[in-house]
């Protein structure tokens, strides 16, 4: 009788924000190369090829270790670019959390956005306003 080779899979879970947008993504190693982002392929999610490559960019840096790892994200919140920037960040964490230091320094001098997040919010808005700063105008005759 033959040994069967228990094979192990790394699982690395990490979030990312932007505005109200909340991604968190859990990435498998070993894996076939699958990103998909609330259940759908990563080319599928969103119709903007803007966004799609966007989204692809720590995918890019990373090189070939982004096609041996599978990513599952799910994102909830915020608007579609809120979103995708959630996505890219949550993504770019995981990666940056498998690799090391290396990866973490690249990702630093391309974008500092890909591993940390944007903390700025919409300033609300202020009675007798139609927005936070706009104020109704006065007559002073």
């Amino acid at each position: 009788m033959t040994a069967k080779k228990k094979t192990t899979t790394k699982v690395i879970q990490t979030k990312a924000k932007k505005k109200k947008a909340i991604a968190r993504a859990t990435l498998f190693y070993p894996g076939k190369g699958i990103i998909r982002v609330n259940g759908f392929l990563i080319d599928v999610w969103q119709n903007n090829k803007y966004v799609t490559m966007m989204i692809q960019e720590p995918l890019v840096l990373a090189g070939d270790i982004s096609k041996k790892v599978d990513i599952y994200v799910n994102v909830r919140g915020g608007g579609f670019m809120g979103q995708a920037m959630a996505v890219r960040g949550a993504i770019a964490k995981a990666l940056a959390n498998l690799v090391g230091d290396d990866l973490r320094k690249k990702y630093l001098a391309y974008d500092r956005t890909l591993l940390v997040d944007d903390v700025r919010q919409v300033e609300p808005k202020k009675p007798l306003g139609r927005k936070a700063r706009a104020k109704k105008q006065t007559s002073y005759r």
